[in-house]
């Protein structure tokens, strides 16, 4: 596979880490409840039948074991080869996945032949974000859905939160360039001293009918150790990472060539979707 739009320490990071995490340990509850949460705007009902759509970033496979029962067929691509294989193994039981080693400038579909497709925590972390999400829509039908999630950049967060965040960036920076199973344990460490205390604090304020909208983390209070676990070396184990406002995202959705955006209200920032117009410019 040959691409100009990679970092190719990110994506062994990223095989390492659904090696390390291949949600096999991820209770069926969480896993609906997550997947809920990022298709929530998902117009499913506009899919034809026997829709065809790709996964781009497909990582372990965990999307794609939600979407692949509701379509036709499902592409799922990612440009690790350990990535794959974790999700090879973890849909070898569904029929109408197909697996592509590939990149988002490499796509082995033709232009203009998807029902449907969707990219979720991946392309913040390719180096031009802006390029990957065009060559995603180039492979979708007039009309077809794309269904994106890309890091926030805190937009909304008040001044405090903002710097707590810079001081954590600090960290990521020096966590990401140092040998897998130190970042593996250190970020597990930090799963256990900072995301679980504040989550848990997050959960007994809801409980009580407090506002916990600007308690770091708060989107974890009711999700398991596991999953902390595995956005903690999302977080703080990628080399590279990119974070766009809300009205950047847009832009580069129009750009790609999406119109009729949507955006998720709720956390996680942003999930986003549009559908590709007639003319891509």
């Amino acid at each position: 596979m040959q691409s100009d739009n990679i970092d190719p320490q990110t994506v062994e990071g990223f095989g390492r880490e659904w090696a390390a995490f291949d949600q096999a340990a991820l209770g069926e509850r969480e896993h609906r409840a997550l997947f809920d949460a990022y298709f929530s705007i998902f117009p499913w009902d506009r899919l034809p039948p026997g829709a065809e759509g790709f996964d781009l970033g497909c990582g372990s496979g965990r999307w794609a074991a939600g979407v692949a029962p509701r379509v036709g067929r499902l592409h799922c691509i990612d440009p690790s080869e350990q990535a794959l294989a974790i999700a090879k193994h973890n849909l070898r039981a569904v029929p109408n996945v197909h697996c592509h080693l590939a990149a988002a400038d490499t796509i082995p579909l033709e232009d203009d032949s998807q029902d449907f497709g969707y990219s979720l925590g991946v392309l913040h972390h390719i180096p031009d974000t802006a390029s990957a999400l065009a060559d995603c829509v180039r492979k979708l039908k007039v009309g077809a859905p794309f269904l994106l999630y890309l890091y926030y950049n805190l937009d909304g967060r008040p001044t405090w939160y903002r710097a707590i965040w810079h001081v954590t960036e600090l960290g990521r920076r020096l966590l990401a360039r140092l040998p897998f199973p130190v970042k593996r344990a250190a970020t597990t460490t930090i799963a256990g001293l900072v995301y679980w205390p504040l989550a848990r604090t997050a959960r007994m304020g809801e409980r009580l009918g407090l506002d916990i909208s600007q308690i770091p983390l708060s989107y974890y209070r009711n999700l398991s150790f596991y999953s902390m676990r595995t956005d903690a070396l999302d977080r703080f184990g990628t080399r590279l990472e990119q974070r766009f406002s809300r009205s950047q995202i847009e832009e580069m959705m129009n750009r790609a060539g999406l119109t009729d955006i949507r955006f998720r209200e709720m956390e996680p920032y942003w999930v986003a979707v549009g559908k590709r117009r007639d003319g891509r410019r």
